[in-house]
C-alpha cells in the first residue's frame, strides 16, 4: 500500500489580473501549504476505486466525480495500461472551503499513481492530467510555496519560505467558487486593474515577506464576504487575536488565516478562539 498526504493549499496573496477569452480568469497567486491535511492510500487493484472516511467525508463524497478518480482516469487516458487500484482517502479538510482540499487529494493520487508506474512528476503527461482535473491540481503536484500564474498552469519556482505559523479558521458555510468570480462582473477580454504584484524572493526574512504579502491582497475577498457574510467576523476574530501579523481570507474563502512571529503564539491564539467559537473549524498550521 502506498500512502501520502494532501496538505491544504493557503493563497497568502490572490490578484486577479483578467478574464480570458475562453472563460478562465487569470491570476497571480502566492501559495504556500500546511504540513498536514488529509490523507490517500492506494492499493493496487484491477479495479478503479475509491473509499472516504474522515470527519469531513460526507460532503466530500466518493462518486465518480471526486477529483480522485477524475485525475485517475485523466492520468488513464493518457497513459496506456496504466496500474491503478483501490484508493482511500482520509477526509478532515474542510470542503468547498478555498484551501485546495479537493485539488490537493487529486494530486496526492497523481503521486500516487507516479510512484507505482515509475512516471517522475515531470512526466508531461501527469502534468496534462494534472491541469485538465483542475486549476489548482497543478500547484499541488509538489506542495511547496512557489508563484501560481494564469488559470493555475504557470508555476514559478519552488520558494524557500520563514517559518510561518498560522491559524486556520474555517466557520462551517461551504462557498463555491464560480459565484465568486461571477460577482467580479469580469467578461472575456476584460482586464482587473489593479495594483502589481510584489516580487517575492526566496529566503526572505519573515518580516520582510510579512511586508510584501501585506502589499498584496486577495480580489475575491470583497465578493465571498458579500456572498458569505460570517467571513467578515472570522476575519475580525483573526485581525483582534493578540500577535497577529497579518489576516486575510485564502482562495474563494470561507477559510481565512492569520501568520504570526512564533508557533506559541499562533497556538495561544488558536486555544483562545477554539473556546470562544466551539462550531468553528480552527487549525494551527506551519505554512511552508
Amino acid at each position: 500500500m502506498l500512502l501520502t498526504r494532501a496538505p491544504a493549499k493557503i493563497n497568502l496573496t490572490l490578484h486577479v489580473l483578467s478574464r480570458r477569452q475562453d472563460g478562465f480568469h487569470v491570476l497571480e497567486s502566492l501559495v504556500a501549504f500546511t504540513g498536514a491535511g488529509d490523507t490517500l492510500s492506494l492499493s493496487e487493484h484491477s479495479k478503479l476505486s475509491l473509499k472516504v472516511t474522515g470527519p469531513t467525508a460526507q460532503p466530500a463524497g466518493d462518486g465518480d466525480d471526486n477529483l480522485v478518480l477524475r485525475a485517475s482516469r485523466h492520468l488513464a487516458d493518457r497513459v496506456t495500461g496504466l496500474r491503478h487500484g483501490a484508493f482511500h482517502l482520509v477526509k478532515r479538510l474542510p470542503v468547498a472551503a478555498g484551501i485546495g482540499g479537493g485539488s490537493s487529494d487529486a494530486a496526492a493520487a497523481l503521486r500516487l499513481l507516479a510512484q507505482l508506474n515509475n512516471i517522475p512528476l515531470t512526466d508531461p503527461r501527469l502534468q496534462e492530467a494534472a491541469r485538465y482535473t483542475g486549476s489548482d491540481v497543478p500547484v499541488c503536484l509538489e506542495a511547496h510555496a512557489r508563484m501560481m500564474k494564469g488559470a493555475g498552469e504557470i508555476l514559478g519556482p519552488a520558494l524557500t519560505l520563514p517559518t510561518l505559523p498560522a491559524v486556520l479558521i474555517n466557520p462551517g458555510v461551504p462557498v463555491e467558487t464560480k459565484p465568486i468570480f461571477q460577482k467580479l462582473g469580469l467578461s472575456p477580454g476584460d482586464v482587473f486593474t489593479t495594483t502589481p504584484h510584489p516580487d517575492i524572493p526566496t529566503n526572505c526574512s519573515f518580516g520582510g515577506l510579512i511586508d510584501l504579502i501585506k502589499q498584496g491582497r486577495n480580489d475575491l475577498e470583497d465578493a465571498a464576504c458579500l456572498q458569505a457574510p460570517i467571513i467578515l467576523d472570522v476575519l475580525s476574530v483573526l485581525r483582534s487575536a493578540r500577535g497577529t501579523k497579518i489576516a486575510r481570507m485564502s482562495g474563494s474563502g470561507a477559510t481565512c488565516f492569520a501568520l504570526f512571529e512564533t508557533p506559541r503564539a499562533a497556538a495561544k491564539a488558536s486555544r483562545a478562539i477554539r473556546t470562544a467559537r466551539p462550531d468553528w473549524w480552527v487549525k494551527t498550521a506551519v505554512l511552508r
